[in-house]
């Protein structure tokens, strides 16, 4: 199989913007546990020590996530460099490595997201009992 140095260049515009993304979803949960912090130093309560813990981990995730996308992106780029003083061989084996290394992430993405969607459902639980 031939690997063009433009198949891997293909990934520099979609992993620059999920890591666009990551960053977003980081800062955002970053400060959501800046404030429940000040929260819980106010009144210690169980359901957001919970909450604090959730949101601990999804920033591992988005760590992770981020890493392995960044890897992605350095492995396509060296992936270029080596097919661009004649390296086929090597760099088409790093440019698979950067499609599993975008996957990784990917899945972390996915995983994170659905620790999301959970906490918000519990979130939303409490309004519809309390309405019901």
């Amino acid at each position: 199989m031939n690997l063009h140095i433009e198949t891997p260049a293909l990934l520099f515009s979609a992993t620059s913007l999920i890591l666009l993304a990551y960053t977003n979803r980081f800062l955002t949960v970053a400060t959501i546990v800046r404030s429940l912090k000040d929260t819980y130093e106010k009144e210690e309560s169980r359901i957001i020590l919970l909450e604090i813990k959730n949101l601990n981990l999804r920033l591992t995730l988005i760590r992770y996530m981020q890493l392995f996308g960044v890897c992605s992106l350095f492995l396509s780029v060296f992936s270029m460099l080596l097919l661009f003083i004649t390296q086929q061989e090597i760099a088409l084996y790093l440019f698979g490595f950067s499609l599993l290394s975008l996957l990784i992430s990917l899945g972390l993405s996915f995983w994170e997201i659905s620790i999301s969607v959970q906490a918000l459902k519990v979130h939303l639980s409490g309004i519809i009992k309390k309405n019901s």
